[in-house]
């Protein structure tokens, strides 16, 4: 793989500084816990009031607490494999890298602009940074024109861009019923949106990821080589990042929030995406050891 020793080294440095961020924000516990605080626009919020994410409203607080397990113990060791794998030159092992560098690049995105400061800022800033070349540099390490003959007859292009379509379409739509109702109404500002400046994950998902995963879907459907790129990276980011977003979903109803029916609709797309990661990588075929 073209600059693998340079990747390696980005990597390793992701590794060490993500399980320090990660490690404070589900260990640090100081502070004296929960209270209520009037926002800017004079709506009550509850902060979590213990550890890096004490000025967090306590729902966002347990969310991130639940996503940083999953980054440490799962997001990590993917890592690790996804290097290791495409250290020997496995063409599927530099999907599960640049997949899992996707996801990494995603969180570290969002703790940088939405997480209320703390002593974990100029981390997550590494961390955004060091992503973001690794992520580049493995994505340039694919040859494009090859892509397409690598991939066997049974690859579930259909099934796999379909669904992507789908989880685009209903993310977007579970966004906008979120921020138009109150536009409609005259009240302005979501409930959701609680003492934070902006949507933050709404606005990145609705201008960013989900058009690229759409983008992705189409070009894959129409068998281009840049879907057989774009769209097996976005089905292991998804596979991970879903996977944080059960784990946050599971965090929230521990603590007593309504999590129905989410609980059942975000598993199950969680669960579709998985599968289909593991088909698109069944079908890479093995050439010369890959």
């Amino acid at each position: 793989m073209p600059q693998q020793k340079t990747i390696r080294m980005l990597v390793f440095g992701i590794v060490a500084i993500s399980a320090i961020t990660t490690s404070f924000g589900i260990f640090s516990d100081d502070g004296a816990g929960a209270y209520d605080y009037q926002s800017i626009r004079g709506k009550i919020v509850e902060i979590y009031g213990k550890g890096i994410y004490r000025h967090m409203s306590g729902e966002v607080a347990v969310q991130r607490i639940a996503q940083d397990y999953v980054t440490l113990l799962i997001g990590i060791p993917l890592l690790l494999i996804g290097l290791f794998w495409a250290g020997k030159n496995s063409l599927k092992g530099r999907f599960l890298l640049a997949g899992t560098l996707g996801y990494f690049f995603v969180t570290f995105l969002f703790y940088t602009t939405m997480g209320m400061y703390n002593i974990m800022f100029l981390g997550y800033v590494a961390l955004l940074c060091l992503t973001f070349f690794a992520l580049t540099l493995c994505l340039l390490s694919f040859n494009l024109e090859e892509l397409p003959s690598r991939f066997s007859q049974a690859t579930p292009a259909k099934f796999a861009g379909g669904f992507l379509v789908f989880n685009a379409t209903s993310i977007a739509l579970l966004w906008l019923s979120i921020i138009l109702p109150p536009l409609f109404d005259g009240s302005i500002y979501p409930v959701e949106l609680a003492h934070y400046t902006t949507l933050i994950v709404q606005g990145l998902d609705l201008g960013l990821l989900l058009p690229l995963g759409f983008v992705s879907a189409v070009l894959f459907l129409k068998q281009t080589a840049w879907g057989y790129l774009l769209a097996p990276v976005y089905m292991i980011f998804l596979s991970i990042l879903m996977t944080a977003l059960t784990a946050k979903i599971i965090a929230m109803a521990l603590v007593g929030v309504n999590v129905i029916p989410v609980i059942i609709i975000i598993p199950t797309i969680n669960l579709i995406a998985i599968g289909c990661s593991a088909q698109l990588l069944r079908n890479v075929k093995q050439v010369s050891g890959t």
